[in-house]
């Protein structure tokens, strides 16, 4: 893997690294632009952090330390360039990292083909260190600082869950994924 950080990401699609077309190749059905996503995972986000932080609030009630919850809460900030690190090393080939803080998003565009499997794997990898893993942390010992972490970083990958329904819900067994500027492509190898 070879990662290029291109800086702030100019909000068009035309000026992102791009894959060549493969034959038969099918577009995601998806959103078209990156302010599209942003209501999207934003939404997602918020509602994921609700729906994991009343169970972590109601288990861990009596491990509220202030100096903890303030550290649970922003810590994952610390965590959004790592999280696309983690998805840049799931490639072999170049892969481009973008900011858009504007629109509150980081995100990294490879053009290598990946399996189905591969390219689902990579859209997680990140939300289960630094989200899932420390939500269950936190909810079996409990801590609620931990739980918090984990919450906030499971819902700041709002945007990998939206490309993993689309990857389960429209790529064939078999399928191979792709980038090409912002949208993502299928086809079925030969």
């Amino acid at each position: 893997m070879r990662l290029h950080y291109k800086g702030t990401y100019n909000l068009d699609p035309a000026s992102l690294p791009r894959a060549p077309r493969r034959s038969r190749a099918v577009q995601f059905r998806e959103v078209r632009d990156t302010k599209a996503l942003s209501l999207i995972a934003n939404g997602l986000c918020v509602l994921i952090l609700i729906l994991l932080a009343a169970p972590a609030f109601q288990r861990c009630q009596g491990t509220f330390n202030t100096g903890q919850m303030i550290a649970g809460c922003f810590l994952p900030m610390a965590v959004l360039l790592p999280h696309e690190l983690l998805h840049a090393v799931c490639f072999r080939e170049d892969v481009y990292l973008y900011t858009n803080l504007r629109q509150g998003m980081l995100f990294v565009i490879g053009t290598e083909d990946m399996s189905k499997s591969r390219f689902i794997f990579m859209s997680l990898l990140p939300n289960l260190v630094f989200g899932l893993t420390p939500y269950i942390i936190g909810m079996a010992l409990p801590n609620l600082a931990t739980a918090m972490f984990g919450a906030i970083c499971t819902g700041m990958g709002a945007g990998d869950y939206y490309n993993i329904f689309n990857t389960l819900t429209q790529v064939p067994k078999g399928g191979r994924v792709y980038n090409h500027g912002f949208n993502s492509y299928w086809y079925l190898p030969k």
